[in-house]
């Protein structure tokens, strides 16, 4: 390269150009041709290795190869090898003896952009990790862009100290020495980052919370699907399509409900009361129990336990003309073992966990009969409408049993009733 600047220079000034001029010229001359050969190069390699990458991708059955290619990651680390190649041959175009101001600024930008596409190529490399840690089924659900973000900021940090010691021609040592120093305002200034860290480290350590949990935090306003979990936001998708954000260390720190157990078990709970009017309880004559007989849920059951209390009554010598003695079946009791058979006998109720109908205390309401059980049909619209059918029955089969709803004196009751005149 020397002889090439030489000649150059000696054809510069037989074109009469004086000797000073000739040797700037030639100085550009030589540069110019050190990029020529650098992109040249840096073609070759783009041709040869990246083509090579890529029939290698095609071949395999790994989703990170195809990924790779896809993000275009060889092409940003390609970048780096025509900068190398400019700092490395520098000196031969500006001799360190006769421009050494000129090279140490010409060096010193090819070293800010090795920085500048070194962090661009790790950034990108970053995400590619998170994607591919995405579509693995372990993974899939746990939050770990939070941890890919703190590398990445790490990451630019590193890179940011190291181009202003290039620019101060300074030692990085001395720059993170100095910031060591100043570590309290560090941590002031990135609290939050900080928070959200270790947050994110006792979300995904006690697998709290993931993307796609259904989670309710009143305080907040959530009541939605996860979305995202970040350093900085949790971003939850409520069910009127607004977007909550939450402080990750607020999940920790504050009570929140996480709806993943219930998504995960083999059902649905369902859990809800109807109010029944005492002055409606009775025992069971010989005609409704008749008439109860002929509901085919409730045909074994009317059997088993008739014969249960006549043997009962038998064995103690209870005197059958009065009522109160002994023991005897209720209306009311009749209708929870129906409401019982009923839920068993609907394919949407769970078998596997618990199905039981429970009277619960008495009120100036009336007596809350609730209905306890599991729907294995888990998807909102659906478990809804579940809900609403069995209900529908229940509320349109109590007076089938002699029983009435209890329900508050409203408007329209005391208009229909007669005034004397």
């Amino acid at each position: 390269m020397h002889a090439i600047q030489e000649w150059v220079n000696s054809h510069l000034i037989e074109w009469g150009i004086i000797s000073s001029s000739a040797t700037e010229i030639d100085n550009l001359i030589v540069l110019l041709l050190i990029i020529l050969a650098t992109v040249a190069i840096d073609y070759i390699c783009r041709y040869i290795f990246l083509n090579m990458f890529k029939r290698l991708a095609k071949r395999t059955r790994n989703q990170w190869d195809d990924l790779i290619v896809e993000r275009k990651i060889i092409n940003k680390l390609m970048h780096m090898i025509p900068a190398i190649l400019v700092y490395a041959l520098l000196p031969l175009a500006f001799p360190p003896d006769e421009t050494p101001k000129l090279l140490g600024i010409l060096q010193m930008i090819c070293q800010i952009y090795i920085i500048a596409v070194s962090l661009r190529f790790i950034n990108a490399s970053l995400n590619v990790v998170h994607e591919i840690y995405n579509r693995k089924e372990s993974l899939k659900n746990k939050p770990l862009k939070g941890f890919i973000q703190l590398l990445q900021v790490a990451v630019f940090f590193i890179g940011f100290i190291l181009i202003i010691s290039i620019l101060i021609g300074k030692s990085p040592t001395t720059l993170f020495a100095g910031l060591g120093a100043s570590a309290a305002i560090l941590m002031l200034v990135f609290k939050d980052t900080i928070l959200g860290f270790v947050a994110g480290i006792q979300l995904s350590a006690n697998d709290m919370l993931r993307p796609g949990d259904w989670i309710t935090m009143a305080k907040y306003g959530a009541d939605g699907t996860v979305i995202e979990v970040t350093l900085n936001a949790v971003k939850v998708k409520n069910f009127d399509n607004t977007i909550t954000t939450i402080p990750p260390y607020a999940l920790v720190s504050d009570a929140f409900q996480n709806w993943r157990g219930m998504s995960e078990s083999p059902g649905r709970r369902i859990k809800r009361s109807i109010n029944i009017d005492m002055n409606s309880v009775c025992f069971c004559t010989p005609e409704m129990l008749s008439k109860f007989r002929k509901i085919s849920l409730l045909t074994d059951y009317i059997d088993e336990k008739e014969k249960e209390l006549k043997a009962y009554n038998e064995e103690h010598h209870i005197d059958a003309s009065i009522l109160v003695n002994g023991r005897r079946q209720t209306n009311i009791g009749v209708f929870r073992s129906y409401l019982v058979n009923y839920l068993r006998s609907l394919p949407a109720v769970s078998k596997e966990l618990t199905c039981m109908v429970r009277q619960l205390q008495p009120t100036e309401t009336g007596i809350p009969i609730e209905l306890y059980f599991f729907s294995s049909i888990k998807e909102w619209v659906l478990y809804e409408g579940i809900q609403a059918d069995v209900f529908d029955h229940v509320m349109a089969v109590i007076p089938e049993f002699g029983l009435s709803v209890f329900q508050n004196v409203s408007g329209s009751d005391l208009r229909s009733l007669k005034v004397p005149q």
